[in-house]
C-alpha cells in the first residue's frame, strides 16, 4: 500500500486499540494489541506520517531510531539489590529504567497525555547484542524488565534487507505477533502531502512531468544512487530559503539532497526553465487578469512540458494565496475566541473589582500555557501554531493600546478591542477576495488558452488533490470549479457507463 493507505490504516489501529468499554477498560487486552510493524524503502516518509498520526489522533509521540541506542541505554544498566527468599538474603541483578521507557514517562508528565505512540524506527538493523531485546520488545512489549506504560501503542519501521545489508530478518514467532505494513512509494500520495506542506512549485511540477525521479534507488560501482521523498522534502524547504535570501541554487546543492547525478542534473536544468517560465509568462500579472494575448498563444503553442511547468507555476502561486487565506481565516477565528472568552470575564460579577489589566494578563499566561503544552506534545502543525503566536501578539497590542489611552473602564477596553478586531476582520476578508479574484482570473486564462482540454482537465484534478484549495472553494465557492468539475463528473461517468455496455457486449459474445 502507498503511504497515504498506511496512514489511514495507522490511524483505524490506534482507534480501536485505544476504544474502551463502559467499565473504562481498554476492549482489545493489551496484551493482543499488536505492535505495528511499518516496513518500506528509505526516505518514504514513514516518520513524518507518524507526527501527522499523533496530531491528528491527539495522542503523545515518543520517537527513536535504534540504532543510536547501545544495550545499556535501551535495557538499563544492571545494578545489585538485596533480596529476601526464604529468611535468607540474596544478591540479585536488576536493571535501571530503560532510557526509552523513561522518555515515555517523561512525555506524559510534560505534557498530560496518557496515551500515545512509541515509535521505535530501523529496527531490524540494530546490533547484534541489542537484537534479542528488540524481538522481546515486539512481543512482551518491555525493555529489560520495564513495561511499556498502558495506552501506549508500540510502532516500528525498518527497511527491507535490499535496502540496507544490516538488516535482520524476523523470525515467524515474532511476525506472528506484529501487525505488518507494507509501504511502497507513491507519488500520487505523496503530492496531497507535498500540497498541503507547501513545498516548492519547481519540485512538484518536475516530479509530475518525470513522475519516475520521484524514488529511484540504484546499486552501482560507485555505490548507491537515490532519489527520496525526505530528499525532494528537504530539497525543497532549501529552495525556497535560497530564493528568500536571493540565492541562485544550482546541481552543486541540488546533489547534496538528491544523490543520483543524472537526477540531480536534469532537476538543475528544469529548476532553470522553471524560473524562465516564471519571467516569460508573467504568472503574476495572470493572477492578477493583466495576461496579454501574446502570452496566451505562446502558451498555446508551447510543447506539453512547458504547458504542465506554466500550470504548475499557477498552482503555486494560487497555494500561496489559498493558504494565506486559510492562516488569517484560523487566526481570526482563535482570536474571536478569545475576545468572546475576555468579554465573559469582564462580565462577571465575580470579576466586578478585579481590574481589567489582572482579567486579561491572567487569561494570556493560560493561553500562553497551553500554547506551550500543545507544542510540546506534538499537537500543533505549522499553521495551528502560528495561529497561537499571532493571537497573543495581537492581544499584547490591545492591552498596550488600551494603556496608552488611558482606559479605566472594562466596557471601554472591550469596545476598544473590538473596534481594532475588525480590521483583523477586514484583513481576511481582503486576503479570502484576494485569492478569488486570483484564480478567477487564472481559469480566464486557462479558458482562452485551452477551453475545455485535457490541461483544464490537469488543472482541475490539481485543485482537487489541493488540501488549501478544496478548503478555499468549499467555503468560499468557485462557480468555474464547480462548472467544470461537473461536467468532469459527467464525462467520467459517461465513460464508465460505455466501459460497463462494453464488458457486457464481451460476456454476452463469450456465451454465445
Amino acid at each position: 500500500m502507498n503511504i497515504k493507505q498506511a496512514k489511514e490504516e495507522i490511524k483505524h489501529a490506534i482507534a480501536a486499540y485505544l476504544a474502551k468499554d463502559a467499565y473504562g477498560e481498554y476492549k482489545i487486552p493489551v496484551v493482543r494489541q499488536r505492535p505495528l510493524l511499518l516496513m518500506g524503502a528509505p526516505g518514504i516518509g514513514k516518520t513524518a506520517i507518524m507526527e501527522q498520526v499523533a496530531r491528528e489522533c491527539g495522542v503523545g509521540l515518543v520517537a527513536y531510531s535504534i540504532t543510536h541506542h547501545t544495550r545499556q541505554s535501551a535495557m538499563g544498566l544492571p545494578f545489585i539489590s538485596h533480596k529476601n527468599y526464604g529468611g535468607k538474603e540474596y544478591a540479585v541483578t536488576e536493571y535501571t529504567m530503560s532510557e526509552i521507557i523513561g522518555a515515555v514517562y517523561d512525555k506524559m508528565e510534560e505534557t498530560g497525555l496518557k496515551e500515545g505512540i512509541l515509535f521505535i524506527d530501523e529496527i531490524n538493523c540494530v546490533s547484534e547484542t541489542l537484537a534479542p531485546a528488540m524481538l522481546q520488545f515486539l512481543q512482551a512489549k518491555t525493555f529489560g524488565s520495564h513495561k511499556v506504560p498502558e495506552g501506549w501503542i508500540i510502532v516500528a519501521a525498518g527497511n527491507p534487507p535490499e535496502y540496507n545489508k544490516s538488516v535482520r530478518e524476523f523470525d515467524v514467532v515474532t511476525l506472528d505477533r506484529v501487525k505488518k505494513i507494507d509501504v511502497e512509494p507513491d507519488f500520487a500520495a505523496w503530492k496531497e502531502y507535498a500540497w498541503k506542506q507547501g513545498l516548492h512549485g519547481a519540485v512538484l511540477s518536475y516530479l509530475e512531468i518525470k513522475k519516475n525521479h520521484f524514488y529511484a534507488m540504484e546499486t552501482t560501482v560507485d555505490g548507491k544512487r537515490f532519489a527520496t521523498a525526505r530528499g525532494w522534502e528537504d530539497l525543497s524547504n532549501m529552495l525556497q530559503v535560497y530564493e528568500e535570501l536571493g540565492i541562485a541554487a544550482d546541481e552543486t546543492l541540488i546533489v547534496q539532497y538528491l544523490q543520483h547525478k543524472k537526477i540531480a542534473k536534469d532537476f538543475a536544468n528544469y529548476l532553470d526553465l522553471y524560473e524562465k517560465y516564471r519571467t516569460d509568462y508573467r504568472v503574476g500579472d495572470i493572477l492578477a487578469g493583466n495576461y496579454t494575448k501574446g502570452a496566451v498563444e505562446k502558451l498555446q503553442e508551447a510543447p506539453f512540458d512547458e504547458r504542465l511547468s506554466v500550470m504548475g507555476l499557477l498552482l503555486s502561486r494560487l497555494t500561496e494565496d489559498f493558504t494565506a487565506a486559510y492562516d488569517k481565516d484560523l487566526q481570526t477565528v482563535q482570536l474571536h475566541g478569545v475576545l468572546k472568552e475576555i468579554k465573559e470575564r469582564f462580565a462577571s460579577p465575580y470579576c466586578a473589582e478585579t481590574p481589567w489589566e489582572t482579567l486579561t494578563e491572567s487569561y494570556m499566561e493560560e493561553i500562553q500555557s497551553k500554547y506551550h503544552r500543545e507544542k510540546k506534545a506534538g499537537l500543533l502543525d505549522k499553521h495551528s501554531a502560528q495561529a497561537y503566536l499571532a493571537t497573543i501578539q495581537t492581544m499584547e497590542g490591545y492591552v498596550q493600546a488600551a494603556k496608552g489611552a488611558g482606559l479605566r473602564e472594562k466596557d471601554d477596553v472591550f469596545g476598544l478591542m473590538k473596534e481594532k478586531f475588525a480590521d483583523v476582520v477586514e484583513d481576511r476578508e481582503n486576503a479570502i477576495s484576494y485569492a478569488s479574484e486570483a484564480l478567477d482570473n487564472t481559469f480566464a486564462f486557462l479558458e482562452e488558452a485551452f477551453g475545455a482540454g485535457q490541461e483544464m482537465v490537469i488543472f482541475i484534478t490539481e485543485l482537487t488533490a489541493n488540501y488549501y484549495s478544496v478548503k478555499f472553494i468549499s467555503e468560499n465557492g468557485c462557480e468555474k470549479y464547480y462548472s467544470y468539475n461537473k461536467e468532469l463528473l459527467f464525462e467520467e461517468k459517461q465513460k464508465s457507463i460505455l466501459e460497463d455496455i462494453e464488458k457486457a457486449k464481451t460476456m454476452v459474445d463469450l456465451l454465445f
